[in-house]
């Protein structure tokens, strides 16, 4: 066996372990989380906290590159790797399909590396982070990527290279996408002075505009919660 064979192999095994459970409210918690339309109002907030905290056409620029981030690592993803690399999702391969744990009977489409859920969470991730320079919202928008991105292996539609990869993917994708945006506005627009407090991040953004994403970011995923314990005991899903 090559070591790609191996790797493969290894890559099951790690899948399997953590796929799926026996808990209804972990079933209806990830499904819900996995969701974009849940995430509607914390990209509402982020939008808010980047036009209160910006001039207009730094906004439109900001924003611009944060599709740009979400473009490239869904294009790339999706219309590249997968109908390269053409391998299959767990819940599609005819090996391990009827070992994987699904929910809702949901199985994706048949190819999965690499990840678009990983690479356009982990860019999203990247960027924010670059951009606003919170210490909390970094470990917090963390988690998030993370829990988005495992989501996926619970379910049965991405094994854990696919995250993993995806994941990477989505790093250096917003890492350069900022690069850009940093040498855009550079060129394009004065530096703002901040007075770097304990009012302001060090990325310029108030701090209590800030603790508004923690806000919308612990409500949902408390109504998330909520969601996952409904699912266990009326079943709705």
């Amino acid at each position: 066996m090559s070591n790609i064979e191996q790797l493969i192999e290894y890559d099951k095994e790690v899948t399997l372990y953590l796929n799926g459970s026996n808990s209804l409210f972990w079933d209806g918690f990830l499904w819900v989380f996995t969701s974009t339309v849940i995430w509607i109002p914390l990209v509402l907030t982020l939008l808010y906290v980047i036009v209160k905290n910006n001039k207009l056409k730094e906004t439109l620029l900001i924003i611009t590159m944060i599709a740009l981030v979400i473009f490239l690592s869904d294009r790339i993803s999706s219309g590249l790797f997968k109908p390269y690399f053409q391998r299959f999702r767990p819940a599609q391969d005819a090996n391990i399909m009827y070992l994987i744990d699904i929910v809702n009977n949901y199985r994706g489409g048949r190819f999965g590396f690499i990840s678009s859920h990983a690479a356009n969470s982990f860019g999203v991730f990247t960027f924010i982070v670059l951009l606003i320079k919170n210490k909390q919202l970094n470990f917090l928008l963390l988690i998030w990527a993370i829990l988005n991105s495992y989501s996926r292996i619970y379910l049965g539609v991405h094994y854990v290279g696919d995250i993993l990869c995806g994941a990477l993917l989505g790093c250096l994708v917003g890492y350069l996408v900022y690069k850009l945006y940093i040498l855009i506005k550079q060129k394009l627009f004065s530096q703002s002075v901040y007075s770097f407090s304990k009012k302001h991040t060090v990325g310029g953004y108030l701090v209590t505009d800030v603790s508004l994403l923690f806000t919308v970011m612990y409500s949902t995923v408390f109504l998330i919660a909520i969601i996952g314990i409904l699912t266990s005991q009326y079943k709705f899903f």
